[in-house]
């Protein structure tokens, strides 16, 4: 009997499919060993010694493994192909102790991968399993020395993280810019006309400049005699011009491009499409889903390029296969995108009522971007017509348009944008005259950055080379559980918390939370990895100025004081204390500004500031499902049952030059 071991018991029940009654599988369920919760299980003075304990449990599985064992002839640890694998294979040798014990990998859960791997057996690679545990170390002393000190300087239960504070600081940073934006009025002017011709369609055209400079409209007073000139001018097409522009396929995803998918197209949260895309590969139907390279391997562009002829023709094959840059500097070429493992399984054949909505939908997602990244370009015909609108001045107005000329890859994944973006225009010519049908003006305001949603938090950080394919899940929840930022209609915004704990460390430790040097100690790790540096030596060149700058902050700096929000009452129970927001273990409370000598609290309840559109009665209050997810309700419920994801209070909208100088 020979023994492979794997984490999770889904996957060792799709290996047991395809693998005869020789094999017996067992899963460790995860990590079985890891540094103790109780101290800090670094032995600084023995060169960063990590104390490994047996995590409580995963014992019965231990034992369940140690069994097995002694029952088979070979062992094999199949566990996943990245570091966290690595280590957990290295946990369970140096569990088992002597035997026959390889370590195989494989990048897609079939059968012929897990046969080849099983041909080609592997020691562990310690180096691997040396930048884990160097992440693990790194990552203990910095929550477990910056904790207490955050308790002392600031409140107690907080922790601290090396990598999850840098994603709370571009938050707090972006949401500073945003308070600090000044709007800026501009206007934009179109004007609708036509050919003189009868039948002919109406099309618009902005207003772009004078014929002979740009010009930027700053405000009513410098629309008003625009507008009026040009309700007077006389119009005539001045250019057409006529190119054809192709457009390629995105490249295969990546965790990164995944994630950011689930976002923007489903709304799910990073964690949601992470297990979901955990299931897929478990099952068998994608390959490994954390990596960070565009990587196909030969085997599968020759299945895909087959594919794409048989199914879409000759047209839609390109000479050669597509190459795709790798976007992240630590991309590991031997692992490949996320793509399908058998390309005759569509979207429609993983079952939802067995698999799940979610997984079928993330599949189709997966499948079509693997096919159309090998697929030729979209062809487009795009026009472009100047107009002169002819008076005392001369201005110059532009309407842009594209018809798809050759849908190559959007076969694939059709864009609704194609159609409502991209219009026809009517067919003109130079010195055509046009005929006025309107003229429009709108006041607008630029706009302040966008807060940061999940989508784009993962794309900066991966820009930044910050976090790796396995991490960038658990900072997300990470820093929502500790409570420093909340999502708001999507979007991310600091809690005074984690404006006070960010201000705190980046005040007093601005080289360990730099962008560039937590970029750098990334970088480190994986030259740990590929065994070009020492994993005690990264930690101490880490360790020597930190350690040092701790004793100093502990002991000079002073406390911080956390802002709250004053809701201008006075406590009922004291009468001395006035009633102030605060953020607790579940979420925002009342409480009185006297505590802890006054402990009163009560619910808190956020008002949008409107009525309830549907009874008119209730106030529309924000609420939280069962998972904490933000909506917007009316306060009268169960009376009434008005619900929306979406703030429903109107946005105030712009004038045009008329309503302006009313």
């Amino acid at each position: 009997m020979q023994l492979i071991i794997v984490e999770s018991p889904t996957k060792a029940r799709t290996l047991s499919r395809f693998l005869g009654k020789d094999y017996s599988i067992e899963a460790t369920m995860g990590h079985i060993r890891d540094l103790p919760k109780s101290k800090l299980g670094i032995d600084i003075k023995k060169n960063f010694k990590p104390e490994y304990t047996f995590i409580e449990k995963r014992k019965d599985a231990v034992a369940k493994i140690k069994m097995a064992a002694k029952k088979a002839k070979e062992i094999y640890l199949a566990t996943d192909p990245d570091r966290e694998g690595e280590a957990i294979s290295y946990h369970i040798k140096e569990t088992l102790g002597k035997g026959k014990i390889s370590r195989i990998v494989f990048h897609e859960i079939t059968k012929e991968a897990v046969e080849a791997a099983i041909a080609k057996p592997r020691d562990i690679d310690k180096n691997l399993v040396d930048a884990q545990i160097a992440r693990r170390v790194l990552d203990r002393l910095v929550g477990y020395k910056l904790s207490p000190l955050l308790w002392k300087k600031i409140r107690r239960g907080l922790s601290a993280g090396r990598v999850q504070t840098v994603a709370v600081r571009l938050i707090v940073e972006r949401e500073r810019e945003i308070e600090k934006f000044k709007p800026v009025e501009y206007w934009e002017i179109f004007c609708e006309v036509k050919p003189e011709g009868a039948g002919e369609r109406v099309f618009t055209v902005r207003l772009v400049g004078t014929k002979d400079e740009k010009l930027e409209v700053k405000n009513a007073k410098a629309a008003g005699p625009i507008v009026y000139h040009l309700k007077k001018s006389k119009y005539e097409v001045a250019d057409v011009k006529k190119r054809e522009v192709r457009k390629n396929p995105y490249p295969p995803l990546t965790t990164s491009t995944m994630a950011q998918a689930g976002s923007r197209i489903f709304g799910w949260s990073v964690k949601r499409t992470m297990s979901i895309a955990q299931r897929l590969y478990e099952k068998g139907f994608i390959t490994y889903h954390r990596t960070d390279s565009t990587f196909i391997s030969e085997g599968a562009l020759k299945k895909v390029r087959e594919l794409i002829e048989k199914d879409f023709g000759k047209n839609y094959l390109p000479a050669s296969p597509r190459f795709y840059k790798v976007t992240s500097k630590v991309a590991q070429e031997a692992h490949e995108a996320v793509r399908p493992t058998n390309l005759s399984r569509k979207g429609e054949d993983i079952k939802s009522k067995k698999y799940g909505r979610d997984a079928q939908i993330l599949y189709d997602l997966i499948w079509r971007r693997f096919v159309a990244s090998q697929m030729t370009a979209s062809v487009y015909d795009e026009t472009t017509i100047d107009v002169h609108a002819k008076n005392s001045e001369t201005y110059l107005l532009r309407a842009s348009g594209q018809m798809i000329k050759f849908d190559g890859w959007r076969k694939v994944i059709p864009s609704k944008k194609d159609v409502e973006k991209f219009v026809q225009l009517p067919q003109v010519t130079a010195k055509e005259a046009l005929s006025l049908i309107k003229v429009n003006s709108e006041q607008k305001f630029t706009q302040p950055p966008a807060r940061y949603n999940e989508a784009s938090l993962i794309k900066t950080l991966e820009q930044l080379g910050i976090g790796r394919p396995s991490t960038y899940a658990p900072i997300i929840t990470t820093i929502q559980i500790r409570q420093y930022v909340e999502k708001v209609e999507g979007r991310f915004t600091p809690t005074p918390i984690g404006v006070g704990v960010n201000d705190f460390l980046v005040e007093h430790f601005p080289d360990v939370f730099d962008y560039a040097f937590t970029a750098e100690m990334e970088d480190d790790l994986d030259k740990v990895a590929n065994g070009k540096a020492e994993w005690t030596d990264s930690i101490r060149k880490f360790w020597s100025p930190f350690g040092k700058k701790l004793e100093s902050v502990e002991n000079h700096s002073k406390r911080v004081k956390i802002e709250v929000e004053k809701l201008g009452l006075k406590c009922p129970k004291c009468k001395k204390g006035e009633l102030v927001i605060r953020i607790g273990r579940f979420g925002k409370f009342i409480s009185c500004s006297r505590f802890p000598e006054c402990d009163y609290t009560d619910k808190y309840i956020e008002k949008v500031g409107m009525k309830c559109p549907k009874c008119k009665e209730g106030d529309v209050i924000v609420k939280k499902t069962g998972k904490g997810k933000r909506f917007y309700g009316c306060s009268r419920y169960p009376k009434c049952d008005f619900a929306s994801w979406r703030n429903p209070k109107p946005e105030v909208k712009t004038q045009n030059v008329e309503q302006a100088v009313k």
